[in-house]
């Protein structure tokens, strides 16, 4: 027996115009995530994302075509103003902060939150090439 079921309405995401974007530059990749006030994710994009492969994911120019999928998304919802956070050290992280200028958002502020360790795991040993 089949039974029949019902779809309930499609909840509404109901978009602040105030943000954060959270910028995490890896050496192979960035990621780009545009999230709410309190932290809940909005939208996403990366460098693969955008379409590259190996190690043109890691250029600067990828990570601003990253930048502004994410940027164009959030912008057609209502963010405006939007405050960034950046983390890594890949070679992305001053071009997707100007790409999201670009696009239209206001950046309010930018913060790095990189993680730096106080002498705490022992080093690889030294690569020999």
């Amino acid at each position: 027996m089949a039974q029949k079921t019902t779809k309930g309405k499609k909840k509404e995401k109901i978009i602040t115009p105030s943000g954060r974007v959270y910028i995490t530059a890896g050496m192979n990749n960035t990621i780009i995530t545009v999230t709410d006030s309190e932290g809940n994710t909005l939208f996403t994009a990366s460098s693969g994302s955008a379409g590259f492969k190996g190690s043109r994911k890691s250029t600067p120019y990828a990570s601003t075509k990253a930048a502004e999928i994410a940027g164009n998304a959030a912008s057609k919802a209502g963010v405006r103003d939007v405050s960034v956070y950046l983390k890594g050290a890949g070679l992305g992280r001053i071009s997707s902060i100007k790409a999201l200028k670009t696009v239209g958002l206001n950046v309010v502020s930018i913060s790095d939150l990189t993680p730096i360790p106080h002498n705490g795991c022992r080093p690889e040993k030294k690569r020999r090439v």
